[in-house]
């Protein structure tokens, strides 16, 4: 069979194209892009065994590529399985998802890389890919074997959401990654500053008399990993950033040159510290919700390309991790079905257009990893996102697919929804 968008509005950075034609896929494959494709007969039915989806007024993109999700599988499957996270991710317009190596057992041998991909083929809603562990364990101590879960399939390497104290051996991690072409991301927290932390320290964590975490470490733990890039060379991607600080740490260090590559959630541009109000723990995240400065400096490294990722920061919970007193309750909330709408409010108001907002959760996300995805060229793979961006509605965490519904966002109104997801030219939201 093949498929036929028609008449859609083609957002596609990766070859700078933004106009209305049609996308034609045979195969899974996109084999060509153009004005009137196949023309139907003179009643105006389409050719034979071509099956048409008119995208008159929609946007039709790349499928989204999530640099960054905790998927709790293996050991965590009552918050959040790779079935449901898949299928939660094909609904927010997602095709390819890297996850963290945070689970029980974490991912720090092969086999695990491996057990995760073939989790997520036989889920069959999203390319699945995992980061390694810097470390044995996350303990911050022992390198893992990067060679060999790289020759497994691992995307890159990181301890996220902890940070690697020991710059010793973040130098090591550096320069052996280095040997593969690979990756090192670094939670942007230096963890002696943020240690019982449970917000960003400041005025209202005071008037709350909770523990604060200081703006600074963020930038503390950024500028010292940037000294070891270059010292190593290194490719090191930094995220979620959430400081102005950091921020421009990160912009002086693209200026020098140094292979630096950087994200952020929607959280921290969608939402400040004031979202926390009566100790609401949803607002509990890992760096935390930080001052409106923070969040318009967020907004501008998104603008002016410092950032250069959206990604989820997907961190499902039970509500026994969440329904605690604030300083106890778990880090973290869910974004894989609110991604594209959140980000779209970047573009409503006017800071990002379209094709900038598909190339920070699409495009850049697919180049940072070096992985397929992120274009709608001629021969790419037909990983799709439909969607109107100028739909409204409101967020109901009773609609998510993923297990867990601790999200900060429930009745916000949003504008643009997702109206269908393709993998491989398959449809896999909604499922037939």
């Amino acid at each position: 069979m093949r498929l036929l968008f028609r008449a859609g509005r083609v957002i596609d950075p990766a070859s700078a194209s933004d106009r209305v034609e049609d996308v034609l896929v045979e195969h899974g494959v996109i084999v060509d892009r153009g004005v009137d494709l196949l023309p139907g007969d003179l009643l105006g039915n389409p050719p034979p065994g071509v099956e048409v989806i008119d995208a008159t007024g929609l946007c039709l993109a790349p499928g989204l590529v999530d640099m960054r999700a905790q998927l709790r599988e293996p050991g965590e499957e009552h918050k959040e399985n790779i079935a449901s996270a898949s299928a939660a991710a094909a609904a927010g317009g997602i095709t390819t998802l890297a996850c963290l190596a945070n689970t029980e057992p974490v991912i720090d041998e092969p086999s695990l890389i491996e057990l995760v991909a073939r989790r997520g083929a036989e889920a069959g809603r999203v390319r699945l890919h995992a980061y390694g562990a810097i470390t044995r364990g996350r303990a911050g101590k022992q390198l893992t074997e990067m060679g060999l879960m790289t020759a497994a399939g691992a995307v890159g390497f990181t301890d996220s959401p902890r940070s690697v104290a020991d710059a010793a051996v973040l130098r090591r991690a550096l320069g052996y990654a280095r040997t593969f072409d690979q990756l090192i991301l670094n939670h942007p927290e230096e963890p002696a500053l943020a240690a019982g932390g449970a917000m960003t320290e400041g005025e209202i964590a005071t008037r709350l008399g909770l523990p604060g975490i200081p703006a600074a470490a963020e930038v503390i733990q950024v500028e010292r990993d940037l000294r070891l890039v270059e010292l190593t060379g290194g490719r090191y991607h930094a995220g979620p950033l959430t400081t102005a600080s950091a921020i421009e740490a990160v912009r002086a260090a693209k200026r020098r040159g140094l292979p630096v590559s950087a994200d952020t959630a929607p959280h921290y541009f969608a939402l400040n510290e004031t979202a926390i109000g009566d100790y609401r723990t949803f607002t509990k995240v890992s760096p935390p919700l930080r001052s409106e400065w923070d969040r318009r400096a967020v907004v501008e490294g998104l603008r002016d390309g410092t950032i250069d990722a959206i990604a989820s920061d997907h961190a499902p919970h039970d509500q026994e991790s969440k329904r605690l007193p604030f300083h106890q309750a778990e880090f973290g909330m869910i974004g894989l079905e609110t991604l594209l709408p959140l980000g779209l409010e970047l573009v409503h108001n006017g800071f990002l257009s379209l094709a900038e907002l598909v190339a920070r959760v699409s495009t850049n996300p697919a180049r940072i990893l070096r992985r397929p995805g992120g274009t709608l060229a001629k021969g790419a793979a037909a990983d799709l996102v439909l969607f109107d961006p100028a739909k409204p509605w409101r967020i109901d965490e009773k609609a998510f697919l993923s297990k867990s519904k601790n999200s900060p966002f429930d009745g916000r109104p949003v504008q643009g929804r997702v109206i269908g997801t393709w993998l491989a030219g398959r449809r896999v939201h909604p499922s037939r």
